[in-house]
């Protein structure tokens, strides 16, 4: 007989309707971080140019790579090109994590590339210190910070989880909730000097540190196409043509310019509510005086953390595929919003009465491996990466750098590196990505409710690679 399906603790625990909806009342759909810090805007590219290195994309890995170009050769003439303007899209919307991890944890690091593991851990953590290092060496006002993160088992069996692949401290019942006062807290697992960051104050201070080192920014600039021309390239926009000797691609989730690259990624939408400032007696009722990122360890699994003003941001568990194309349309999603808000409410049911102040969503670039992936094209003056997964606050400086060797032939230990030199799993085309996409998203649910028991489906993608368990 098979086994009866459990629930888990948000339906054991539901929140009443009326508080959700309350909560909801007068949330505004905007992205608050963008809201909060728009930046500055640049001109528009309207005349044919000459430039030494073209980027293409103006969110965190174009930005990361103008900056290291220009960091790497004052001399060298940087021109950065953004369709839209900068950091509009996951740059802009993201959770603000910013993980020294580059192979989205260490199970997926450890299976897919056990033999270079450890150097991929050095490179990570040598990379986000990186980020530190940039952050005060250019006074950047991007509310960094290295609280640490806490993994939260809220599920019995996820206690044994936590307790064997804890990477840094374990903490039982009482220790995680003298930290952050959670009645659905089980067991945690803290990692130390993992960072936060303001996402969209990240992208302005990363904007005025290339434009003060000489790059030369453009937005509402669209590439067309990159074309081999003699020894370089050309990049076709709009209204210009920029002739360069190497080009740099960071465009996300949107479709390479490279066709070869397109197969690669998916673009999966994540959804997010943020409170309004919580007051001071709302914070004594949760605690988190250490102001940890938090994720709990279900398939389905959700993402939390306070801003430096004291909003909570939370989000994930709703990640949904609606096909190939970016569009603005699949961002409401108010039965998201709803289980979001009620979720942060079984959670926190001390802050009862709180308000949303701020709902959004946006499309993250998934690739079959869940971190980055790069790659040459054009005779090897063209570079692109992307796949990063949710990772890419921290490891688009890491790409960046990527990049730049790939460009300058450089043989180094990064372009040694198998992930770097290996291609992720292409998807498949349209109808067969969608059944097999949201086939997996349903058995990962599934999971959550049978004590993480993987049924068949998602036990053949672990074996061939596919398989998931950050």
């Amino acid at each position: 007989m098979a086994r009866a399906a459990r629930t888990t603790v948000f339906e054991r625990n539901p929140a009443p309707v009326a508080l959700v909806t309350d909560a909801l009342a007068s949330a505004r759909q905007e992205v608050f971080w963008l809201a909060d810090a728009p930046g500055t805007r640049f001109p528009e590219l309207t005349a044919d140019t000459r430039t030494d290195l073209v980027v293409v994309g103006g969110g965190y890995a174009g930005l990361w790579t103008a900056v290291r170009a220009k960091e790497r050769d004052p001399g060298r003439r940087v021109l950065l090109l953004e369709a839209a303007t900068l950091g509009w899209a996951a740059s802009g919307r993201n959770g603000g994590f910013c993980s020294a991890s580059l192979t989205h944890g260490e199970h997926n690091g450890r299976t897919r590339w056990p033999e270079e593991y450890d150097t991929l851990v050095r490179l990570g953590e040598e990379n986000l210190d990186g980020v530190e290092d940039t952050v005060r060496r250019y006074g950047m006002d991007v509310d960094f910070e290295r609280p640490g993160m806490l993994e939260v088992a809220v599920e019995p069996h996820q206690v044994d989880w936590v307790r064997e692949g804890a990477e840094g401290e374990f903490l039982d019942q009482d220790a995680v909730r003298s930290r952050v006062n959670s009645p659905t807290y089980l067991a945690a697992g803290f990692t130390p000097g993992e960072a936060l960051v303001h996402p969209a104050k990240m992208v302005a201070e990363l904007a005025r540190v290339a434009a003060e080192l000489g790059v030369e920014v453009h937005e509402h600039s669209p590439v067309r196409a990159v074309r081999q021309e003699g020894t370089g390239v050309q990049v076709q926009t709009d209204r210009a043509v920029v002739t360069a000797d190497r080009a740099a691609l960071g465009t996300n989730v949107f479709p390479a310019l490279p066709r070869r690259f397109r197969p690669f990624t998916v673009p999966v939408y994540d959804y997010v509510v943020m409170t309004e400032p919580l007051t001071a007696e709302q914070h004594q009722a949760i605690g988190w005086g250490g102001r940890e990122g938090i994720g709990d360890l279900a398939n389905q699994f959700h993402y939390y953390r306070l801003s430096a003003e004291g909003r909570i941001l939370f989000g994930g568990y709703d990640a949904l595929y609606f096909g190939r194309q970016v569009s603005a349309a699949h961002e409401r999603r108010e039965e998201t919003f709803q289980r979001l808000t009620a979720h942060l409410l079984t959670t926190f049911p001390q802050l009862e009465g709180i308000r949303i102040g701020h709902t959004w969503a946006g499309a993250i670039d998934t690739c079959s491996r869940f971190c980055a992936f790069f790659g040459t094209s054009h005779a090897g003056k063209v570079a692109h990466a992307a796949g990063f997964t949710g990772l890419g606050v921290g490891a688009t400086r890491f790409a960046a750098d990527v990049l730049l060797d790939l460009l300058d032939g450089a043989d180094t230990e990064r372009t040694r590196l198998e992930m770097v030199r290996s291609l992720p799993i292409p998807f498949p085309p349209g109808p067969i990505a969608a059944a097999g996409i949201n086939l997996t998203r349903w058995s990962l649910d599934r999971a959550d409710h049978s004590e993480g028991r993987r049924n068949l489906w998602l036990r053949g993608l672990d074996a061939i690679g596919l398989g998931f368990d950050s």
